[in-house]
């Protein structure tokens, strides 16, 4: 198993491979689907230190654009939450974002909810381009964290 590992990062850290395979980790990962990006992005910077800013920037922008197919996700299913309006949970969340606006986008980082809401402001129909430029602000932001503290515990 051991080596089957080696041969995986070996194959990614090759130029041709290394930084799609980012973008692409980094938008699935964007998406309603669960999958993680720091450890693709924290294995490439690993592997090879001199791409830690081109990293940061494929996965901020891999993530963001994954972030806007869930705002258009959700600016299309605005028709799905009708039998969800009664709620008072889905009330008090809906009161917050709208009186957050885009700036909510830049919580799109967190784990288990950033991606629902990103959903949720497509389908508020809150403006597309100040939601997308915070939910690239926080996604940076969080690489540029998470891959910090990594690199600090294991170097």
């Amino acid at each position: 198993m051991e080596t089957w590992i080696h041969h995986l990062l070996a194959l990614l850290a090759l130029p041709q491979y290394s930084l799609g395979t980012v973008f692409v980790v980094s938008f699935v990962s964007a998406t309603l689907l669960p999958l993680g990006s720091e450890p693709v992005v924290f294995g490439l910077v690993q592997l090879n230190p001199a791409l830690l800013w081109q990293v940061i920037a494929v996965a901020t922008l891999g993530n963001t654009l994954g972030g806007a197919v869930d705002w258009w996700m959700g600016f299309g299913a605005h028709h799905l939450a009708d039998k969800y309006r009664s709620s008072t949970l889905h009330n008090r969340a809906l009161l917050w974002l709208q009186r957050l606006g885009p700036k909510a986008c830049l919580l799109a980082w967190l784990p288990l909810v950033g991606d629902p809401l990103c959903a949720v402001a497509g389908w508020l129909r809150l403006p597309f381009w100040p939601c997308l430029m915070y939910m690239a602000i926080g996604k940076f932001l969080r690489y540029v964290v998470m891959t910090s503290m990594l690199m600090g515990l294991f170097s």
